[in-house]
């Protein structure tokens, strides 16, 4: 079971990569859509891991993202919300894949 991120913020990807968990940053709907292509076709990841700031800029997208049987979708906060601390982005991932990161 792997993890993938999906972010439009560049700390997020870094923080998450040095964890182990490898993404990519989306820039546009364009990088989007062809990284949900590229997922689509990828039978080893498990769980998308979603940026709060990339789910609400494309929500459409991410919705069918989460539809799709085959993979489990979080959203995750992003470094950049101030609401956030970075304390809690590990426990959001623990918390949607049971186990401590």
């Amino acid at each position: 079971m792997k993890l993938y991120l999906l972010s439009n913020d560049s700390d997020t990807l870094t923080g998450l990569r040095l964890a182990g968990i490898d993404g990519c940053l989306v820039s546009d709907e364009a990088s989007l859509n062809a990284a949900l292509q590229a997922l689509s076709e990828r039978k080893d990841i498990a769980v998308i891991l979603v940026t709060r700031s990339l789910s609400t800029r494309y929500p459409a997208q991410i919705d069918e993202m989460k539809r799709d049987a085959k993979t489990l979708v979080s959203e995750i906060p992003d470094m950049a919300d101030p609401t956030v601390d970075t304390e809690s982005i590990t426990r959001y991932i623990a918390a949607a894949v049971g186990t401590a990161v």
